[in-house]
């Protein structure tokens, strides 16, 4: 699966723990990425200074549903249900 475009989710919904130059102490879940731009994409793709964590995320069916909103919806109970 591709990333759908202007979707931004996984930006959005999980918890970062890794650093950016932006989020230079994470980011926690719910709060948008400050790498995100207006159009819901990473600034930071393809860039050495992207986290480990975001480039190695793959967009699945699974996770990201058939919309924007169907990927809010899981990765917000991924999140819960992963956390302490």
């Amino acid at each position: 699966m591709q990333c759908r475009v202007g979707c931004g989710a996984c930006c959005i919904a999980p918890s970062i723990s890794s650093v950016s130059p932006k989020m230079p102490h994470g980011k926690p879940a719910g709060v948008r990425c400050l790498h995100l731009t207006n159009e819901n994409s990473c600034e930071l793709f393809n860039q050495p200074t992207r986290p480990k964590v975001c480039s190695d995320f793959k967009a699945m069916e699974s996770v990201c549903g058939s919309s924007q909103q169907q990927a809010m919806d899981n990765l917000i109970f991924l999140e819960a249900a992963t956390s302490p």
